[in-house]
């Protein structure tokens, strides 16, 4: 990945360069010294309330989930 530094006078075309890179397919993310206006480039999967209820209505806790991952193999005596 190759970055870019670009330092711009005017805060209004600075603004302006901001969104139009964030229109490039290319771009990945687009980061400013301003926190306001850091913003990821767009991207299908770029929505996190798209996923919201993707587990509603299961029972999905930290030890279900350990337990499928890791199930516990009974050994062979020796």
């Amino acid at each position: 990945m190759e970055q870019i530094q670009i330092w711009v006078k005017n805060k209004e075309k600075a603004h302006l360069l901001l969104e139009l890179l964030g229109a490039l397919d290319f771009v990945e993310l687009v980061k400013t010294d301003s926190a306001d206006e850091t913003q990821a480039a767009p991207t299908a999967s770029a929505d996190f309330f798209a996923l919201a209820g993707l587990w509603a209505g299961r029972d999905i806790t930290l030890e279900s989930i350990r337990r499928q991952g890791w199930p516990r193999q009974p050994y062979d005596s020796v």
